[in-house]
């Protein structure tokens, strides 16, 4: 048994959302690449955003090409990010006219790794 106390558990666990994006028919491959740069440097922008991956599908035969995945430290954090300007024109400009379907994932995750250094 250590002689020091352990520090208090926190109760905020780490939020892990994905949204999975069906496309538009008329979406080429650059256009998804364009997609991918502009989540990362507009999202990034965002002070709530632990971080950030996109990517698209391999397999041609999925049907969710494209996704977008960020790490929060909290669902308040995520809420204060739905809320964020630069999210909800990133969403007008970016999502909107590019997809046609999404499913939304979010997932609790361990609080005890720091998700910024792995």
């Amino acid at each position: 048994m250590h002689g020091t106390l352990e520090p208090p558990i926190s109760f905020t666990l780490m939020v892990h959302h994905i949204v999975l994006y069906k496309l538009n028919p008329e979406v080429t491959p650059a256009r998804v690449e364009a997609m991918m740069m502009n989540a990362r440097m507009q999202l990034l922008k965002i002070p709530e955003v632990l971080s950030i991956k996109c990517g698209k599908r391999i397999d041609p035969e999925l049907p969710w090409p494209f996704f977008i995945a960020i790490d929060f430290e909290s669902m308040d954090k995520y809420g204060i990010f739905r809320e964020d300007s630069i999210y909800v024109k990133f969403v007008e400009e970016v999502i909107k006219p590019n997809t046609e379907d999404s499913l939304v994932l979010d997932f609790e995750m361990d609080p005890g790794k720091d998700v910024r250094f792995s």
